[in-house]
C-alpha cells in the first residue's frame, strides 16, 4: 500500500498536463513524474520489479480520483 501519496502540477499553468508524485512504499520514498497518458517516469529509484504493476495500478487509481474527477 502506498503511504503519504502527494502530487502537484509540473507547471504553474494548470492547463498543461503532468504532475510530480511522491510516496512511500515499504518505508522507501519514491519520486516520479506522472504524464497525462498515464506514463510514469521515476526520477530517482524505481520500485522493485515484483511490486511495480501493483504500485502503478494504485497510482493510476489515486490520480483518477484526485485529478480527473
Amino acid at each position: 500500500m502506498l503511504q503519504h501519496f502527494q502530487f502537484k502540477p509540473l507547471y504553474n499553468a494548470s492547463q498543461l498536463p503532468g504532475w510530480t508524485i511522491h510516496f512511500y512504499f515499504e518505508k522507501q520514498k519514491y519520486d516520479g513524474v506522472y504524464h497525462q497518458d498515464g506514463k510514469i517516469e521515476w526520477t530517482h529509484s524505481e520500485p522493485p520489479a515484483q511490486d511495480l504493476d501493483k504500485i502503478k495500478s494504485q497510482i493510476h487509481e489515486l490520480m483518477l480520483f484526485h485529478v480527473y474527477e
